[in-house]
């Protein structure tokens, strides 16, 4: 029985692995596996880095795309940026962040309560939640083995997106394409937004195209994910509490029967 289980197991791996590879060099184009280091089941937000993401969305994405759905004042969080209040403040100050109200039917100096403005333009989709609608990575339904160990890929995803651009432009219906091996079907409408020194990093990190996407899809991951920590310790302490439970059951279980089995080989078979 436990022979069969194992062999099932690790036929289960396998199919998982070979599957996540297959349709992540599929339908989806080229997604690099880089190592995130909130991937995996004890891994955690580079508060760094989403730092220096939150510069690179600001300075660079936020011009068309938004974050509705991030409210301001979660820039604050410790498993997130980590700014303090007063940063916060002045980062809506610095970026003269403005939210419509509906009551004074005028538009005001957002607050921390508010949200991230929406997206500027109308075919630029808003981020929010982008790193988990776009996934990398899968898994065999049911057993979800790739997403335990390298998360859904929708990091991978988004840095994939922003480094495979091929340098060839076309035109269709009017419009420029530009060619991507990650996005599906090869083009692309987003001309390609990083170069080399597109920012400069407070904490002087080199902003290379890859280094800048690799943080600004940790950013995003946070941004979609604000409690992936908080939800990776509740589950390994329900995983060990299960643990220890299923080994209490298994010798109450034995210390009940004992006396049963023991009068069970002591009997003697009818004649």
């Amino acid at each position: 029985m436990l022979r069969k289980l194992a062999i099932s197991t690790a036929a289960a791996a396998t199919l998982a692995l070979s599957s996540g590879a297959a349709l992540a060099a599929g339908a989806t184009g080229h997604v690099e596996d880089y190592a995130f280091s909130y991937e995996g089941p004890f891994g955690r937000f580079d508060q760094d880095q989403i730092q220096r993401g939150l510069q690179v969305y600001t300075e660079v994405c936020s011009a068309c795309h938004g974050l509705q759905y991030v409210p301001l004042r979660t820039l604050s969080a410790e498993d997130g940026p980590g700014l303090s209040e007063e940063e916060v403040l002045a980062y809506i100050d610095q970026n003269f962040i403005e939210v419509y109200d509906d009551d004074l039917q005028d538009w005001r100096a957002a607050t921390p309560n508010d949200h991230f403005p929406a997206s500027g333009l109308e075919n630029a989709p808003d981020l929010s939640l982008m790193a988990k609608a776009r996934a990398g990575f899968h898994g065999p339904y049911g057993l979800a083995l790739n997403p335990l160990i390298r998360g859904i890929g929708g990091g991978e995803y988004i840095a994939s997106l922003l480094t495979h651009y091929t340098g060839s432009e076309y035109e269709e219906f009017g419009a420029i394409l530009y060619g991507n091996e990650t996005f599906s079907g090869g083009r692309i409408a987003m001309a390609p937004p990083l170069w080399d020194d597109a920012v400069v990093y407070n904490d002087g990190t080199p902003a290379t195209v890859e280094q800048m996407a690799l943080d600004v899809s940790t950013f995003l991951m946070w941004a979609a994910e604000p409690n992936l920590m908080a939800r990776k310790q509740m589950g390994f302490t329900a995983f060990l509490m299960l643990a220890i439970l299923s080994v209490l059951l298994y010798l109450t279980n034995k210390r009940i029967w004992a006396p049963v089995k023991s009068r069970a080989k002591g009997a003697t078979p009818a004649e």
